[in-house]
């Protein structure tokens, strides 16, 4: 399955507003359709589960709160350098972390998920559907980030089984990869 993901690493970028997209809708399904988006925001979670109490909560409230600042910031077209390889970026980073078992401390892994989540938000505002009740899309790809969070902190309890911990690292370089080809694809 994972190798399969990887195939579809040239379409991973959701970053493109297609005609008839309104608002709650529309949000919701943004941050599922990109796999960019979907690995990071499911990795947020297993990290968290990882690291354990506090961050199994508070990185997945993190993310979307700064992911709003972000939207803001390419609503009003704030420009930030960029942003697509710096999404790409946290895919591989955020499964390195995983596959390395990183017990970043809090401040580290806080400001690593807050500067993601600024990326990630910047996309979503700065590509923000012109019809779409900005609203009601912004509490959609909010949602759809938090369930993606909390999708991440379920699968992080296989580490719990046997082998569980070999199954998360094993995903967590699947993210790496599909990271670093992504950022690869922004070069070429």
């Amino acid at each position: 399955m994972s190798a399969a993901l990887l195939l579809f690493c040239d379409a991973a970028f959701a970053h493109v507003a297609q005609a008839g997209e309104r608002g709650l809708v529309s949000g919701l399904l943004h941050p599922v359709q990109g796999l960019d988006h979907l690995l990071a925001m499911v990795a947020v979670g297993i990290w968290g589960a990882f690291l354990g109490a506090p961050l199994i909560w508070a990185l997945p409230v993190v993310f979307p709160l700064l992911m709003v600042v972000g939207a803001l910031l390419g609503m009003a077209g704030v420009p930030l350098p960029s942003v697509e390889a710096g999404i790409a970026l946290s895919v591989a980073l955020l499964g390195l972390a995983i596959v390395a078992a990183w017990r970043a401390p809090t401040a580290a892994a806080l400001a690593l998920v807050a500067a993601f989540g600024v990326l990630h938000g910047h996309a979503h505002g700065t590509e923000l559907p012109e019809a779409a009740s900005p609203a009601a899309y912004a509490a959609g790809f909010v949602i759809a980030t938090g369930l993606l969070h909390l999708l991440g902190i379920a699968l992080g309890q296989i580490e719990r089984l046997p082998r569980g911990r070999a199954v998360l690292r094993g995903a967590g370089a699947t993210m790496a990869l599909a990271g670093v080809l992504m950022w690869v694809g922004l070069l070429a």
